[in-house]
């Protein structure tokens, strides 16, 4: 089969397009994919830049992300058909392959029907940043209805689902964005109030949008410097939460005003072996794939690529610009 195999760590051009051997089923529970789309996302670069999470042997097929249709099945399979049209976020770290392919093969436990109404481009853009915004919204930062979050980057993979996750909630969204050409694309999503990021004027900026309080949750999802400025855009009692580390900092004030903060890793039940927390990862997709059918949520791909342009997305996403997701059609 056609695949995008890395070859080397290093720039985007490692990324090799070639044929490798197709996968077959190995276990009772298994199901065949034929892949359709596979999502792009940071961490994707950041494996090929750093090397892979497992002390495996180069090459290797990245992308964790993905969509398609069953082929084939497994003697107990019991929850899918060929035919089943699949989304996922599996593989793609070093253990298991990627998504970057024409075919995959994972455990039937590991995928979720994929929303009626969505095309596998949609679909594969969305389960590794749905979760992360999930999570890090209601699992770590425990928005509730009413409150207000403010939303890093929200016109990105991550922020532009955040924000319609929190309006589903009943919260009010404050979102930060780096150009006046984002404002519209981030207020389509639901945002309320919008923030052009300065480091020095974000605290200021948030303050008088909520008459001195600050945000009850802010959800970083940029890294060390913007949670740094965070600290001070964070209500008295609230929660911080980050995507990333934030590095050595002091958290004198932090702890002055009694924040709880919290970190977000949706790879940690895939990394670490936690299958009853990947369980609630497949909850997490139903949920959503059933707002999506009822139109409450959506994808913005801004850039669909053919699986042999991956050096192109890659460069793309590197520059840390992109509005909405990236996505490879198989």
């Amino acid at each position: 089969m056609k695949a995008i195999i890395m070859t080397a760590v290093g720039n985007p051009d490692v990324l090799k397009f070639q044929d490798i051997d197709e996968p077959e089923i190995s276990t009772a529970t298994q199901i065949k994919v034929r892949l359709k789309a596979a999502g792009i996302n940071p961490v994707d670069a950041k494996i090929r830049h750093n090397g892979l999470f497992y002390d495996k042997p180069l090459p290797a097929v990245l992308g964790c992300d993905g969509a398609g249709e069953v082929i084939a099945t497994g003697s107990a399979v019991s929850r899918f058909k060929p035919g089943d049209k699949v989304w996922f976020c599996h593989g793609g770290l070093g253990r298991e392959q990627g998504n970057y392919a024409e075919y995959t093969v994972l455990d039937q436990r590991w995928a979720g029907l994929m929303p009626a109404t969505a095309s596998f481009a949609e679909a594969a853009a969305l389960p590794l940043v749905l979760i992360t915004a999930w999570g890090g919204l209601f699992e770590r930062g425990g928005l509730q209805a009413g409150q207000t979050v403010l939303i890093h980057a929200g016109a990105g993979g991550v922020g532009h689902v955040a924000i319609q996750l929190a309006k589903l909630k009943g919260a009010r969204v404050i979102t930060t964005v780096t150009s006046e050409q984002k404002i519209e694309f981030v207020k389509a999503m639901g945002a309320d109030e919008t923030i052009i990021y300065t480091p020095a004027g974000l605290a200021d900026a948030v303050n008088e949008l909520t008459s001195g309080k600050g945000a009850d949750v802010v959800f970083d999802t940029v890294g060390a410097e913007v949670f740094k400025q965070s600290i001070a855009a964070t209500a008295h009692f609230g929660r911080l939460v980050t995507l990333l580390d934030p590095g050595e900092l002091s958290l004198a004030e932090a702890r002055m005003r009694n924040l709880l903060i919290g970190f977000e890793l949706m790879l940690t039940p895939m990394l670490r072996d936690l299958p009853e927390a990947r369980d609630k990862h497949l909850d997490i997709l139903k949920q959503c794939a059933q707002w999506f059918d009822e139109g409450l949520l959506k994808a913005h791909i801004s850039r669909q690529l053919p699986l042999a342009e991956a050096v192109t997305a890659h460069e793309s996403i590197e520059t840390g610009h992109s509005t909405g997701k990236i996505v490879l059609v198989v």
